[in-house]
């Protein structure tokens, strides 16, 4: 069987996926023609139902559950993982400055926005961009203008270097408000692939997962390939905070986060 399979290139998917799509595991009848694309396009390609197995943002899974089933394992989920509002001015009256910004977002269908539409209802003055430039359209503001940006992935890891500050922790304010685990990511299977072919490629990718695990802390030329030139220790930082017991099975805790992200949108 062949199947199209899409997930993003950032260092979590690639770690998890790299034994299955690059055959060093067995993968028996099943074949995968691969995409590599940011989460926002696979959103998008999601809601036109153009892949067979796809990572998306669990921002999106209101408008694309008529259509594809959750994979349980694959998925970026956990404690301590969630998008942060930084801006390049100090946090002191930062709610105040905030009602006088411009904030960017890394797409309309990201988790990202729907926790920061979750926290900040009212809000409205938002621009979406993919999730690497909005560090840098933060930091071009002019002198007169005041931008803020939420940030995902890698970048959580270097925005103070870049001389940015975190306003607020989005993750942290919704572990505080639902005491679940923060539901950023996941596969899901398009309902056209009968069960027991969602079942055995959600047991391929914990097979995948598991072989990564072997052989890590090593990175991969495959993982450090797609890393957008990141360094070694911030690739296994983003690989540390990411890839959890979440990505092998979401459990009940797993699936009751994604229920609640849904109950919210």
């Amino acid at each position: 069987m062949k199947l199209t399979l899409g997930f993003s290139p950032c260092p979590n998917d690639t770690f998890i996926f790299d034994a299955l799509v690059n055959q060093k595991i067995d993968t028996g009848s099943y074949r995968f023609d691969v995409v590599l694309e940011d989460v926002e396009t696979l959103n998008t390609w999601a809601l036109q139902q153009k892949l067979d197995v796809s990572k998306v943002s669990y921002g999106v899974w209101p408008k694309i559950q008529p259509f594809y089933d959750v994979l349980k394992s694959g998925g970026a989920m956990g404690t301590g993982v969630g998008p942060l509002l930084v801006s390049s001015v100090k946090p002191v009256n930062w709610e105040d400055e905030m009602q006088h910004c411009t904030i960017a977002l890394p797409g309309e269908h990201t988790t990202a926005h729907r926790l920061f539409s979750w926290a900040f209802p009212h809000f409205q003055r938002k621009e979406f961009m993919r999730f690497d430039l909005i560090e840098d359209w933060v930091l071009e503001a002019s002198e007169n203008e005041l931008r803020a940006g939420v940030i995902i992935h890698e970048n959580r890891f270097t925005y103070h270097e870049r001389g940015l500050h975190a306003w607020a922790d989005l993750g942290e304010r919704w572990e505080r408000a639902t005491s679940l685990p923060i539901p950023l990511g996941g596969i899901v299977a398009h309902k056209r692939i009968a069960l027991e072919h969602q079942r055995a490629i959600d047991e391929l990718i914990r097979t995948s997962l598991a072989y990564a695990h072997s052989n890590y802390p090593t990175i991969s030329d495959y993982v450090a390939k797609h890393a957008q030139a990141m360094e070694q220790e911030v690739i296994r930082k983003h690989i540390n905070l990411y890839v959890n017991e979440y990505s092998v099975d979401m459990g009940k805790a797993g699936e009751a986060a994604i229920q609640e992200l849904f109950r919210n949108a």
